[in-house]
C-alpha cells in the first residue's frame, strides 16, 4: 500500500485504507474515500491534488491525501 500522492496522473487505483484521527477519517469517508473505491488523480497543484472519486473531482492538500492508501 503507497500513499495516493506517489499514484501517477490519470491512473486509477482501488482505496485500501483511510487513516488519520476518527475526525479526519470520517471527513474523508464522507467525500467519498472508502476501502474499495475507485480513486484517479486529475492533477497536482501547488502542493494540492485534484483527485475523481465517485464521478466527482476533489482538490485535497498533500497531508490529507497522504492518509488514503491505494
Amino acid at each position: 500500500m503507497v500513499p495516493v500522492t506517489l499514484s501517477k496522473k490519470g491512473e486509477t487505483q482501488i482505496v485500501k485504507y483511510v487513516g488519520g484521527n476518527s475526525g479526519t477519517k470520517k471527513f474523508l469517508e464522507s467525500l467519498g474515500f472508502v476501502e474499495g473505491s475507485p480513486v484517479t488523480v486529475v492533477a497536482e497543484t501547488c502542493g494540492n491534488i485534484i483527485v475523481k472519486v465517485k464521478d466527482s473531482r476533489i482538490a485535497i492538500n498533500r497531508e490529507m491525501a497522504n492518509k488514503i492508501l491505494v
